[in-house]
């Protein structure tokens, strides 16, 4: 007897881990979180970045994490070089083009894409996408007149 069986579809929900922000400034260490002002921790984490067209680069990035809003604090001006230095050699015409970092995944699984073992769409299928991209500008200090604050 042959049972027939109900085409499912795979369960493709979006699995998503951590706030992100993506630190422009390069005179701003923030080693305080300018969300909460909680004294900031260093922690390694395994970024998921896509640079235009169709590459994806995993990197292992020391960067500033705040454990109380979940917020990974990565400095632009330590990525970008390290991805250009990775590029040069094997695919020098996507060095300087646009690029986001996509959101993050679990070490075992960075291991296996830094020696090459998964597919990009296994990559893809395995990233935890950030919950929130936010942005901050820094306000030098000084002293402001009151309706300027």
């Amino acid at each position: 007897m042959v049972k027939n069986s109900v085409n499912k579809k795979p369960d493709k929900t979006i699995k998503k881990r951590h706030r992100f922000f993506l630190n422009s400034y390069s005179d701003c260490a923030f080693t305080k979180c300018p969300k909460c002002d909680s004294k900031t921790k260093l922690r390694k984490f395994p970024l998921v970045i896509h640079i235009e067209p169709k590459q994806l680069f995993l990197l292992n990035k020391q960067c500033k994490y705040c454990p109380s809003c979940d917020l990974i604090i990565a400095k632009k001006q330590e990525i970008e070089p390290l991805m250009a230095a990775t590029f040069v050699q094997t695919n020098p015409q996507i060095v300087g083009n646009n690029y986001v970092v996509m959101g993050t995944v679990d070490k075992k699984d960075w291991k296996e894409g830094d020696k090459n073992l998964l597919s990009p769409s296994e990559i893809i299928g395995r990233i935890y996408v950030f919950k929130d991209v936010w942005n901050f500008e820094v306000i030098p200090a000084g002293w402001y007149p009151n309706e300027e604050k």
